[in-house]
């Protein structure tokens, strides 16, 4: 049991990843607060400011792969496993135009499918499957500016629904990746410039500090690569799953975890592949007693991007065709 609620948690804690806050995200609040970038280093001359270009009608889709493996040692034995991962199908737009000017779009995970492994329990699979599946169709709509920040956003009916839990909300409105959507700094940058944008997350009722430090490496017209550097750390806490009876008491946790993220500012989500890992030490208490696990985990995680032309840049692409062929007439 206890093992089916932790790969359960695991699943559903890198599944929404992907999703931007709805309601008054961490990152909005921030930008409130005061800018959420802060830039490190500028770079070398030529320095230009960087900003999104989305065309009214954009659409993105996307496919998200995340593989683990884990040491989990208790007080009587130790166990390495490759815990299942899980397959994300996201579609992003088609994009609207928002307040003053920021883009407005629809995030949605079409389908949700764990990664199992062969030779694994039928029933486990099973129940990894289905834990996956309550993912299909949640989303919202997110409202960014120029530079990727959080505006606004909302949840849509299917992540309102009673047989999603509620602490499932909680990342969603929480939650946002550091690869699928940099945000930008202010300053005009150049190569080699560096900068952070730091976060607090609640994740599957976790809280979880994280920065982000991205590096500039390349640019190529409207596309970046960026060089990416994630670090969490969450202080000692205590969670409380009454469903399944058991209470979850975090004594240390940290990850790190680097990769590399290609950008393109005409588009809503980037092509990236970051791996990482991360260390934990619970203190899992049920009916039968408590017990300490530690846990040493290796993370993989890569994102494949579909770009599709918004309309306006069809019809534009159609109109330049016509008028080329009539010149030539």
């Amino acid at each position: 049991m206890t093992k089916q609620v932790l790969l359960r948690a695991l699943i559903l804690m890198s599944a929404l990843l992907v999703l931007n806050g709805c309601k008054d995200s961490e990152t909005a609040k921030d930008a409130k607060k005061g800018d959420p970038a802060l830039v490190l280093d500028t770079g070398q001359e030529p320095r230009e400011s960087l900003r999104y270009k989305i065309a009214h009608g954009t659409t993105t889709t996307a496919i998200m792969e995340f593989g683990i493996a884990s040491l989990t040692t208790t007080d009587r034995a130790a166990q390495l496993a490759v815990t299942p991962g899980v397959r994300l199908h996201i579609i992003s737009g088609p994009t609207l135009e928002g307040k003053r000017g920021s883009t407005r779009f629809d995030v949605r995970i079409v389908k949700a499918e764990a990664i199992v492994p062969e030779g694994i329990d039928p029933k486990v699979a099973m129940d990894l499957n289905r834990s996956a599946s309550v993912l299909n169709n949640v989303g919202g709509w997110v409202e960014v500016n120029d530079r990727g920040i959080i505006q606004r956003a909302e949840l849509n009916n299917a992540a309102k629904r009673s047989d999603v839990p509620v602490r499932l909300l909680a990342m969603i409105i929480n939650a946002r990746t550091s690869l699928s959507r940099v945000i930008l700094p202010a300053e005009p940058i150049g190569a080699g410039a560096r900068w952070e944008a730091r976060k607090e997350l609640v994740l599957y009722g976790f809280e979880v500090s994280q920065i982000d430090t991205y590096t500039l490496t390349q640019r190529v017209g409207d596309e970046l690569k960026l060089n990416v550097q994630v670090q969490q750390t969450a202080l000692p806490q205590t969670i409380t799953f009454e469903e399944e009876g058991i209470e979850l008491e975090v004594e240390s946790f940290k990850m790190n975890a680097a990769g590399e993220v290609i950008v393109n500012l005409n588009a809503l989500e980037s092509n990236a592949a970051a791996s990482g890992e991360s260390a934990g030490v619970l203190n899992v208490k049920t009916v039968d007693g408590t017990e300490r696990v530690e846990i040493d985990r290796a993370v993989q995680m890569r994102m494949t991007v579909t770009y599709d032309l918004a309309e306006s840049q069809e019809i534009g692409a159609v109109e330049d065709a016509e008028a080329t062929a009539d010149a030539e007439e």
